[in-house]
């Protein structure tokens, strides 16, 4: 009966807003995104170019309903794209358990990384600026904030290595693994080597963006999501304001 289904989904819900790890205090699917991170592989270099887009997104397909990731031949990575893997692979653990379903055409545009800076999933992922957070906000699947000191383990994290936003920023899409002696530790393909863990010290970070993943059923409305978002498309050429950012994604700054 469709209440039955309709109740075992708020079960669901209620579940994954548990702390399951007993004097952990990281949520569920943060854990999801830090399971992920530890099957990524080491190494391979690093490189932000569209040749590299091209060879990850040749690397990313659909078969027999799943999303097969075969990254050993692709060569150098970039941060976006890395995080997205990770992002791919927290979505293929959560269908595998069961927590998770997706339509045909959601699947299809997660895995669809053929994609202009704004257009479908990966473009606004990809894109410069808050791509990760728009995305969130537009699916309405989770969070975005600034403070340090709600972030925990497993958040998506944007930095920005100036006050610069959109066409002539510098930044770096990561995910967040927590503070140590006033650096910040966080995993991403990093500068020069790849895939792997990084520290900087928090002095060096001039801005950032959490990004926390809390409505995983939402991101079924990824079929939903209009072909592209101009704010994200603009992103590329065009300077923003950091009020922009906050107005459009929604962002908590307590």
């Amino acid at each position: 009966m469709w209440y039955i289904e309709w109740v075992k989904e708020i079960l669901l819900s209620f579940l994954f807003l548990i702390n399951l790890a007993e004097g952990d205090q990281i949520p569920v699917l943060n854990q999801y995104v830090l399971n992920a991170v530890k099957s990524m592989p080491r190494g391979g270099g690093y490189e932000a170019s569209q040749r590299a887009v091209n060879r990850l997104a040749a690397s990313v397909t659909v078969k027999e309903g799943k999303v097969h990731q075969d990254i050993k031949g692709v060569g150098a990575s970039f941060c976006s794209g890395a995080t997205y893997l990770v992002f791919l692979r927290v979505i293929e653990d959560l269908r595998a358990s069961g927590s998770l379903k997706l339509s045909a055409q959601s699947l299809a545009r997660f895995a669809d990384l053929n994609q202009e800076d704004g257009e479908g999933v990966f473009g606004r992922w990809n894109a410069n600026g808050p791509g990760t957070a728009k995305l969130f906000r537009e699916l309405r699947c989770g969070s975005n904030f600034t403070s340090y000191e709600k972030a925990l383990p497993g958040d998506f994290m944007k930095i920005w290595w100036t006050d610069e936003i959109g066409g002539k920023e510098r930044g770096h899409l990561v995910v967040y693994l927590g503070m140590e002696g006033g650096q910040v530790k966080f995993w991403s393909s990093n500068q020069p080597g790849g895939y792997g863990v990084k520290r900087v010290p928090k002095s060096k970070v001039r801005r950032v963006l959490f990004s926390r993943l809390e409505h995983h059923q939402r991101l079924n409305s990824a079929a939903k999501l209009s072909p592209k978002n101009q704010f994200l498309a603009d992103m590329l050429r065009k300077r923003f304001t950091w009020k922009q950012v906050v107005k459009e994604c929604r962002v908590s700054e307590r």
